[in-house]
């Protein structure tokens, strides 16, 4: 084979790597190398992935795609909230629950994490959320510790609701606080103010029922770096599990970046993210907390694992239910459809409501090896040695094509050797999806060809500002 190009994926080698390593604004979800399968053959596929016991970790995700209103940064707004369509849905959801009863494909390993993401799942009614946890614990094949997490906001998250999951096997809440100031939260079209999130999460904690997780973005509109301790503070001082620490990224066309454009007010520049992602690196080890991804802190009474966001960007295998929902099993992708009408209409006549298929890239082992080893700030060049033995033993060598990329990376402060590992610096941190994004494309120009590398599309180089939106948890599909 042609000896790999790395130049176009270098860093910049610079006195101030955490705001200078790269220009660009690369897709937040780098080509994954999935071939698209063609709809006369959704049928035959579908009944080998019924028919066949799975043999990887495993979890799913349940998609409740309604909001109670349009939050100004979020790109993926769909249904406006209606209370009177929630049982319905619900009702919906497990009819697609119960098409697997009876299947091959519900043996193999037991399911690690359940997760109820959205949208707002903490939007429909406490019987509800009683009956839907309830009715999926009793169709899928849970392991004895498997991770329930019950996403949601605080707008309309009440005590009976709160009972009502816990109850019926909910150990984990995630919820999107953004910031606790007041003034920001209402530029976000956030509708609960500090004190009325603080309550909120005092209840919950005070059930103490399991890990309370929260989201916070940095690099909000009017955010200073002191509200930015004042929010970091906060979540020790609450007494929380976990939190997500999410740069802003603003994708065209949703209301927070019109309204920035319209009252001229500039996105945060990289340079201004790098400093608070160290702010925020520094204040929670200052209070013990330890990271578990580049992104996710851990109390240091070790409750919060985290163990669904893990396995959602390292290829574990995963049912995908409700309406918009992702799902991927044996290595074929599915997309159901989203649109509520049709979901129901196919449900009823006992079809699986797929709109989208996909094969996983020849390769996929490799590619998940190396994020999950990026994901956790630590890259393992044996366990991408050992994936390449399962999907490309004839292949070239990953490690011996990468290593004169880490040795560049070295030189411009992102990664330092560690015993056999690869490390993160704090920059690296911080530049972590840009770094994934480069060795993804890396290693699909090695094994791949060009037509499935991505490679056309990709250039060097500096670039317009990112205009993505913020991660979500539940997007793996």
């Amino acid at each position: 084979t042609d000896p790999l190009d790395l130049t176009p994926f270098f860093a910049r080698v610079s006195d101030d790597p955490l705001a200078e390593a790269f220009d660009d604004g690369r897709q937040a979800h780098p080509p994954s190398g999935q071939i698209p399968i063609d709809k006369s053959d959704y049928a035959a596929t579908w009944q080998q992935v019924l028919n066949t016991p799975r043999t990887r970790p495993g979890m799913a995700y349940v998609h409740i795609p309604f909001c109670e209103n349009h939050c100004l940064f979020c790109g993926f707004y769909q249904n406006a909230w209606r209370p009177e369509q929630g049982a319905g849905y619900v009702d919906n959801v497990l009819k697609q629950a119960a098409q697997f009863t009876g299947k091959p494909v519900l043996q193999g390993p037991p399911l690690r994490a359940l997760y109820f993401g959205g949208g707002t799942p903490t939007a429909l009614a406490a019987r509800d959320i009683g009956r839907l946890v309830s009715g999926l614990r009793d169709i899928l094949p849970l392991a004895p510790d498997c991770e329930i997490t019950l996403e949601g906001r605080v707008y309309s998250f009440t005590p009976d609701k709160m009972d009502a999951a816990f109850a019926a096997g909910v150990n984990r809440v995630s919820l999107g606080v953004q910031t606790f100031d007041t003034k920001i939260r209402r530029g976000l079209g956030r509708k609960v103010p500090r004190e009325g999130v603080l309550e909120t999460l005092r209840e919950l904690v005070a059930r103490d029922a399991g890990p309370i997780v929260i989201d916070l973005i940095y690099g909000l509109p009017k955010q200073t770096l002191q509200t930015w301790a004042e929010d970091l503070a906060m979540v020790d001082a609450l007494g929380l599990d976990g939190v997500d620490h999410y740069g802003l990224n603003l994708i065209p066309g949703t209301p927070l970046l019109l309204s920035m454009e319209k009252d001229k007010l500039q996105p945060i520049t990289k340079r201004e993210l790098g400093r608070f992602y160290a702010a925020g690196h520094d204040a929670m080890q200052a209070v013990g907390w330890r990271p578990i991804s580049t992104s996710h802190w851990q109390q240091p009474d070790l409750r919060e694992r985290s163990v669904y966001n893990f396995g959602a960007k390292t290829g574990w295998d995963f049912f995908g239910l409700g309406a918009g929902a992702g799902g991927s099993l044996g290595g074929i992708g599915t997309y159901n459809t989203p649109m509520l009408e049709v979901y129901g209409a196919q449900l009823a006549k006992g079809e699986a409501p797929i709109m989208g298929m996909t094969r996983a890239s020849p390769i996929a082992p490799i590619l998940n090896a190396m994020r999950a080893g990026m994901e956790r700030g630590r890259l393992d060049p044996d366990a991408l040695a050992r994936a390449k033995a399962l999907a490309a033993p004839d292949g070239p060598d990953p490690v011996a094509a990468l290593t004169p990329l880490w040795a560049q990376w070295q030189e411009a402060g992102l990664m330092r050797p560690h015993y056999r590992f690869q490390e993160l610096t704090l920059a690296g941190r911080f530049w972590q999806v840009q770094q994934t994004q480069r060795m993804t494309r890396a290693l699909m120009q090695l094994y791949l060809p060009k037509d499935q590398s991505g490679m056309d599309s990709w250039s060097a180089g500096p670039s317009k500002p990112r205009h993505m939106t913020m991660r979500r948890k539940q997007n793996v599909g």
